[in-house]
């Protein structure tokens, strides 16, 4: 795969605040960004991340997971929605539902979702405060292709946060929270260039990215 010349169609979901979203809506005001949003879609009537949307000129539409009989339902009505935006990649921010094997084939290798951990280590919810109860040094983020399983798929970017020794899961939740702002805008640009794309289950990229220079948790004196 190749740069491509024009911005790539996006739909994000989301379920509640919405600042994953906000993050890709300023890197998309950029004139040289590759990926335009296109569609939010929300299962939750209250998410605070359909104001965000609005108010940048983007649509935003409430598809409430209650209202259907089933997850494939739902799903259903969720692809019906991108692909009639015409959507061509789907970004997970804050989306708190798990998808069934069918949506997740759907958009395979097209839809990316961030989490707030290294993984493979710490899937699932509650990240930080199993991060501070085993007395881990250094944690961070990870955006990855999504796949069946939870917290899986080939990891396109990750970022770095040291773990302080007075630090509660509130305050490295906060502190992780700044970095996912950046690292998100950054794999979406990879991929929507198509700097980086899925070979077999690894994500390859056009270019070696370099070597950032080592975190140490506590620093060197």
């Amino acid at each position: 795969m190749g740069a491509l010349s024009e911005a790539r169609r996006i739909g994000v979901l989301i379920s509640g605040r919405g600042s994953n979203l906000r993050a890709l809506i300023e890197a998309a005001g950029r004139p040289s960004y590759p990926a335009e949003i296109v569609l939010v879609i929300s299962n939750r009537p209250d998410a605070a991340g359909l104001g965000f949307a609005r108010e940048a000129g983007i649509a935003a539409r409430v598809i409430d997971h209650k209202a259907f009989a089933d997850r494939p339902a739902f799903e259903r009505a969720m692809t019906a929605a991108l692909e009639k935006a015409d959507a061509e990649l789907v970004c997970n921010a804050g989306f708190r539902r798990l998808l069934t094997a069918t949506f997740v084939e759907r958009w395979r290798d097209r839809q990316l979702n961030i989490h707030p951990s290294l993984l493979p280590a710490y899937k699932g919810l509650h990240s930080h405060e199993r991060v501070i109860a085993d007395g881990t040094r250094i944690s961070g983020c990870t955006v990855h292709f999504v796949r069946e399983e939870m917290d899986s798929g080939p990891i396109v970017a990750q970022a770095a946060v040291a773990v302080e020794p007075s630090d509660t899961a509130g305050t490295l939740a906060a502190r992780v929270l700044e970095v996912e702002h950046r690292l998100y805008p950054h794999a979406l640009d990879l991929v929507a260039s198509g700097r980086a794309w899925v070979e077999g289950e690894r994500t390859v990229f056009a270019r070696s990215t370099g070597a950032a220079a080592p975190l140490f948790s506590p620093e060197l004196e």
